[in-house]
């Protein structure tokens, strides 16, 4: 045996050790579980995970062949304004559900409970606009498309509480949690729970790529097969421009596509963003954690790489059913190292990307929708723009202003002053009127009184030490405002 034969060798008896450790551990946290029914199902939950580990410590580093990265064919990405105009019947309609991947919490904005339940228009929240659009739908429609939640360990217990106000909704709202996983030691390669009900920070979700399984797992799959369902739009619950399309929807049946992923034209705010890319002759989807390190800001122009994922998808049921049973998903694993702040412990959690499964599909491909199906609120910058006069509320979908002169958003960048949804609701008397702006960046003590207007491009930067009032009824055309400013309103 060589050096190189001698090494590899090594390898595969230190990964078969690591794995054959973690399969007791994982045995013996089983044991613990003392439900039978509760225990049957987190015993394929560990299995689930130890698949994933045993690829995690076997595989090399993800990287692709970068020589055979190439744009997608145009046969592989379909511009939106070609597909043939709807006219979709409720009968297709009634074999849609529509799934809101709603496991994140609110904490990145400085809320308590659920992501979800954060008003963003008025007081209206995530959860209740999805209500109003789908409702909407079906009331139009005649037709009976369901809303399924897929929540985390984190959110499942509010969630059902939250949606007990919409029991009188003509609404069929369905819920079902993703998976459960244990975080291990970095060092240790072992589990860090030790029984089936460790504190909740021992354990993590494993990222919404595990919606697959979990769908599965929890029976709801099947029902909604045997339903007469056939398709399912996903989207992330804070999209607010992810609503359904009955355009990409008739276009899916008439095609047979199992695999519909919504991408969108890239700026230079989504430079990390996954992109579609041609590999090997397959459409695939691309993520920075996949490119090796000297080729990182190759993929961040958005001259080479013009589009990125949106996270919209639309995938047939049937073959979700079939690509699960088959265990035919292999998706590829993004390492999540943690400090655990309870304990100060070095971890490692796995996850997987949803939409890393269009390899895997019949007949996928990519379509090049419009920006304003991309609306995501993931901080108060994007909270600021929806709650502003650049969108119009109709039937639970935000509309931009046709006053607006222009197709695109304005660039928003709210300080650390800012972060939280408290303070920056405290910071405004009412959100200015922005129909005209290009660019607003404020960083500092700034506070905005009522009816404040906003054209071309403001820059307001308070010093150190110092505040600024804007006060209420100002004009800020293409301003920059620094120092101290404090001026009372009368």
């Amino acid at each position: 045996m060589n050096r190189e034969e001698s090494m590899v060798h090594f390898r595969h008896t230190t990964s078969n050790v690591a794995l054959d450790r973690m399969q007791k551990e994982l045995n013996a946290l089983v044991d613990t579980c003392k439900n039978q029914d509760e225990k049957a199902l987190f015993a394929r939950e560990m299995n689930d995970f130890l698949e994933l580990f045993g690829r995690y410590i076997t595989a090399s580093k993800q990287t692709l062949d970068w020589d055979k990265i190439q744009s997608p064919t145009e046969s592989q990405i379909i511009p939106y304004s070609t597909l043939p105009p709807a006219t979709t019947s409720k009968d297709l309609l009634n074999k849609l559900c529509v799934l809101k991947l709603n496991g994140g919490l609110g904490t990145t904005m400085g809320c308590v409970g659920p992501k979800s339940a954060i008003e963003v228009r008025g007081d209206l929240t995530f959860l209740d606009l999805t209500v109003r659009q789908i409702e909407y739908l079906n009331e139009q429609n005649g037709s009976q498309v369901p809303l399924i939640l897929m929540n985390s360990f984190n959110t499942n217990l509010d969630t059902k509480r939250i949606i007990q106000k919409y029991v009188n909704h003509n609404l069929n709202i369905l819920t079902f949690d993703q998976s459960r996983f244990p975080r291990f030691g970095k060092d240790s390669m072992l589990p860090l729970p030790s029984t089936y009900d460790d504190p909740r920070y021992n354990w993590f979700p494993p990222g919404h790529g595990d919606l697959y399984e979990a769908f599965d797992r929890s029976g709801l799959l099947d029902s909604l097969i045997r339903g007469g369902k056939e398709y399912l739009f996903v989207s992330n619950v804070d999209n607010l421009g992810a609503t359904v399309d009955l355009s990409i929807l008739q276009y899916m049946e008439q095609t047979k596509s199992e695999f519909i992923m919504e991408v969108t034209d890239k700026t230079r705010a989504d430079v990390k963003g996954g992109t579609l890319i041609n590999y090997d002759g397959s459409i695939r989807l691309l993520e920075i954690a996949q490119v090796p390190s000297n080729h990182v800001d190759d993929f961040k122009t958005i001259t080479k790489f013009k589009i990125f994922n949106t996270n919209n998808l639309w995938i047939n049921l049937k073959a979700i059913k079939r690509l699960v049973e088959s265990k035919k998903l292999s998706l590829e694993i993004i390492v999540n190292p943690k400090t655990v702040s309870e304990t100060g412990e070095k971890a490692i959690q796995l996850e997987t990307a949803v939409g890393a499964a269009i390899k895997h599909f019949e007949r996928s491909i990519g379509i090049n929708v419009p920006r304003s199906r991309f609306l995501p609120v993931k901080g108060t910058s994007d909270l600021f723009l929806v709650q502003s006069d650049l969108f119009q509320l109709q039937h639970g979908t935000l509309m931009m202003n046709p006053k607006r002169q222009f197709s695109t958003v304005p660039l928003i960048k709210l300080g650390t002053e800012f972060v939280t949804v408290r303070d920056y609701l405290s910071r405004f008397k009412s959100i200015p009127q922005i129909l005209e702006l290009d660019h607003l960046t404020v960083t500092g003590d700034v506070y905005f009184g009522s009816n404040v207007t906003l054209k071309g491009t403001v820059i307001i930067v308070a010093n150190h030490g110092s505040r600024i009032d804007i006060p209420s009824g100002s004009v800020l055309d293409s301003k920059i405002v620094s120092g101290n400013l404090w001026i009372l309103d009368h």
